[in-house]
């Protein structure tokens, strides 16, 4: 009797492939990502892996950046099992692998995990191990127009100050041209305005919390940064600034309506390529701008794929993220797109390719911005926690969504920068002090 029902599954195993070919036994696997040009990128690509693995068949659901963080973290830690692979960053990764929320990347020797840039890997690990694989990582630039800036008799520093940048968007703003002076984030999230804003609070001197974790959001360094930012974008950003994030400030500058732009260095590839930039030839570099101290000017973070410990799928799940993060990858981008446009930021050999280093001007600025991110040292104060532009507690992605919707209405005119940070200080002390981080 068993025998005939062994034989019966591999007759209807025969007939499938037959009729359908393999993908009617392939396993389903479910992946969450952004709508970044790189992850639409790898999704147009993928057909390289089904194609390698015909036992595995992938479906794609991407999202705003907003959108994703929510949809992840909600089926990721009640475990709904609804995503099999998912998008997440260094702030996420290893608070959700202390809970037991995601399953450890077991790397083959032929990954090799060893070329992972150590910065990133460590954000990515917990308790050494690692839970997400970098898919590109990034740290945070001043991008420019070089004509405009010549025209204007402008120069710029590799590492300008922001009262440079106010003073280079003043002489460039040209509304009737068409042309802003600077482009910033001004959409509310933890991971939208608040992550320029992150790093601008650093340097301007300020920092989220104390040695005590009493929040100092209204405090004079808060009030400065966020002040010059209010100021900057209101006389020379584009109109309704409050609703750009990284995508829609990326089509306005690469469309040549952007004078300046302080943003995330993944944006370099796109924006030296002449099928997507109207500015590319004359797209310009430099590092993330500084006040009054270089400490955490330039953010620090790795868009990276994980597996949900509530995937039913891990193995399938574990071949395609290694496949994603993979060197072959990368090469597969550069033949298909050109070297410019490999997904960096992730391993120190990315940087050793001549190809890769003639063909991204921005590259060298990329790994020096990123070289130079401490996320264990990124305030001029001594403060308890780890992260650049963000603060690596369960608590922060609520602080963070209260404090960047309170400086967007500030933006948006609604409120005082005074007003907004004092409602964003109250707030956040009473999460801080029911989170139990004091009485």
């Amino acid at each position: 009797m068993k025998t005939k029902r062994c034989w019966n599954r591999l007759h209807v195993a025969v007939l499938c492939l037959g009729a359908w070919g393999a993908n009617c036994l392939a396993t389903d696997i479910t992946v969450a990502t952004v709508n970044n040009r790189q992850m639409i990128e790898m999704q147009k690509l993928s057909v390289h892996f089904e194609k390698a693995n015909p036992d595995i068949r992938l479906k794609w659901t991407t999202m705003e950046e907003a959108d994703l963080r929510q949809r992840v973290s909600a089926d990721v830690t009640h475990k709904g099992g609804q995503f099999d692979v998912v998008t997440i960053g260094m702030y996420e990764t290893p608070i959700w692998a202390a809970k037991g929320w995601l399953r450890e990347i077991t790397p083959t020797d032929a990954y090799n995990v060893k070329d992972l840039i150590p910065t990133v890997r460590d954000g990515l690990s917990y308790n050494k191990r690692l839970y997400a694989a970098p898919f590109y990582g990034e740290g945070s630039m001043t991008m420019y127009r070089t004509d405009l800036f010549d025209k204007a008799g402008l120069s710029i520093h590799n590492r300008p100050t922001w009262e440079q940048i106010a003073a280079a968007a003043a002489k460039i703003h040209n509304p009737a041209a068409g042309v802003y002076g600077i482009c910033l984030r001004g959409r509310a999230g933890w991971g939208d305005n608040m992550a320029l804003l992150g790093t601008m609070v650093n340097t301007f001197g300020g920092q989220w919390f104390d040695m005590a974790w009493r929040p100092q959001i209204h405090t004079k360094p808060w009030k400065d940064a966020v002040s010059f930012y209010v100021k900057l974008l209101t006389q020379y950003g584009p109109p309704n600034a409050v609703a750009n994030s990284f995508n829609e400030n990326l089509d306005l500058f690469a469309q040549g309506k952007c004078g300046i732009w302080v943003d995330a260095t993944s944006a370099g590839g796109a924006l030296i390529d002449s099928k997507f930039s109207k500015v590319a030839s004359v797209t310009g570099f430099s590092l993330a701008p500084t006040a009054v101290t270089p400490k955490g000017a330039g953010w620090l973070w790795s868009w990276a794929l994980a597996i949900p410990a509530s995937s039913k799928n891990a193995d399938a799940a574990q071949r395609f993220v290694q496949w994603a993060t993979s060197e072959p990858y990368l090469r597969l981008v550069a033949q298909t797109n050109g070297w410019a446009a490999m997904p960096s930021g992730t391993r120190l050999s990315t940087y050793q390719r001549p190809e890769f280093t003639k063909a991204a001007r921005f590259a060298m600025t990329e790994a020096i911005a990123m070289v130079t991110a401490n996320p264990r040292d990124a305030t001029e104060g001594k403060a308890p926690y780890v992260g650049v532009q963000f603060v690596a507690i369960p608590e922060f992605q609520d602080i963070g969504e209260i404090t960047g919707a309170e400086i967007r209405d500030a933006l948006a005119g609604k409120q005082t920068v005074d007003q907004a940070l004092q409602k964003a200080q109250a707030k956040t002390d009473q999460l801080m002090r029911l989170a139990g981080y004091y009485p």
